[in-house]
């Protein structure tokens, strides 16, 4: 489906781009800012589908409030970021860009009427939603417009079902057969357990994948139980199952909120497996009234770490901090790294904002493919016309408070 419409499309941006005047391809690294960036984010109301007079309209949508705030604020505040260092160098071939940010409450429904939100405001590219079932609700909405979705975080294989769907993050599946084989590889472990969110598409997901590769690597899984979000504040009955099976290893596919509670509860029944997650544990040395020294020694999957000693790393976390108040986690490296590489596809196409959104998205549809540019989460960031990312994997372990690569 997806090979069709791109071709179907690719005759109309041909006619297209034989129509508009602007063209000169831009260079596909991110500009670097000096300077302070004022903000350029705004709440104005309703503008026409095409965007502002000379202005192209981004769009960003994640938890702001209640949970998975970590992750909306960050992707919000990391695409914000970037847009602000862009406009500040001089825009994208020469126009400036506007942000606006929309809470989802980590709310299906809301999502969507959020999306909706953004599209009366004018929105032509979206950043956004955060996480994966929020994103698979809007991608329908997105794909019945023709607008051109980037999602930093949402990891299920269906949130890139549409052609018109990107994302910066590895999938589900990638996430836990990477996971199954690292232990693996790496030794670590003997008898592993599973604790897992059946009914989030993320978690059950990666389950799945790790479920699959863990057999095909001879790890012996003595428990594998899983939860609801009806049921996500009790895990006493699948911590015991672990210990009692005499796991050494306790794999998370969750969110840190979730995480946290599992942490604190095995230590109070003195329970110390080794604990690994995926990129949804990021944020949980950010949870409040949680004692963070019993995260030491927790491995996790995530593409980005603010202690890393890099000269673009060093420059994110420095402006986040001094606009944000907080040190940036991966989602936010995601965002701004998804904002670049809209930059570096539209420059790519000579796109304008006074396009449609469905023209530009037809356009964007055909440069990412194309584009490769080094962010903060990989130094070569490319995509497949499926709207996969070529990327190196990355692991990590708390050690003292910190992320220290593996």
């Amino acid at each position: 489906m997806k090979k069709t419409k791109r071709i179907i499309r690719a005759v109309a941006l041909g006619t297209l781009m034989a129509m508009t005047l602007a063209a000169c391809a831009g260079s596909s690294q991110p500009a670097t800012n000096s300077g302070g960036a004022a903000s350029s984010a705004q709440e104005g109301g309703a503008a026409p589908a095409a965007g502002g007079e000379g202005i192209f309209k981004i769009g960003a949508i994640g938890p702001l409030t209640g949970d998975g705030a970590a992750y909306g604020q960050a992707v919000v505040n990391g695409s914000k970021l970037a847009v602000d260092e862009i406009n500040a160098a001089g825009g994208i071939n020469g126009f400036q860009v506007e942000h606006r940010g929309e809470d989802d409450e980590l709310n299906n429904e809301k999502s969507m009427n959020a999306y909706n939100t953004l599209k009366d405001w004018g929105m032509q590219m979206l950043v956004g939603p955060t996480t994966s079932g929020c994103t698979i609700a809007v991608s329908d909405l997105a794909h019945e417009d023709n607008l051109f979705l980037l999602t930093p975080s949402g990891t299920a294989l269906d949130c890139v079902k549409y052609d018109n769907a990107f994302r910066v993050c590895f999938s589900d599946p990638a996430q836990g057969t990477e996971a199954a084989q690292y232990m693996s590889e790496k030794g670590i472990g003997t008898k592993y357990a599973v604790i897992y969110d059946s009914s989030d598409p993320y978690s059950s997901g990666i389950y799945e994948s790790f479920n699959a590769e863990a057999q095909a690597q001879g790890l012996e899984i003595v428990s594998a139980e899983a939860f609801t979000s009806d049921s996500n504040k009790d895990f006493s009955v699948q911590l015991q199952k672990a210990k009692e099976g005499g796991a050494d290893l306790v794999f998370l596919p969750i969110y840190y909120n979730q995480a946290a509670l599992i942490l604190q509860q095995a230590a109070d029944m003195d329970y110390h497996p080794t604990f690994f997650g995926c990129d949804g544990m990021d944020g949980i040395l950010t949870v409040e009234n949680f004692d963070t020294s019993l995260t030491e020694g927790l491995i996790l999957m995530t593409p980005f770490s603010a202690d890393s000693e890099d000269e673009m790393t060093v420059s994110f976390v420095q402006k986040y901090q001094e606009q944000f108040g907080e040190v940036p986690n991966q989602f936010a490296a995601d965002a701004y790294d998804g904002v670049y590489a809209l930059k570096a596809a539209i420059e790519a196409k000579g796109l304008t904002p006074d396009m449609s959104a469905s023209d530009i998205c037809t356009a964007l549809m055909e440069a990412f493919p194309e584009i490769t540019i080094t962010g903060l989460t990989s130094s070569s960031l490319s995509w497949d016309a499926s709207g996969e990312p070529n990327k190196e994997p990355r692991i990590f372990a708390i050690e003292g408070g910190k992320y220290v690569v593996q």
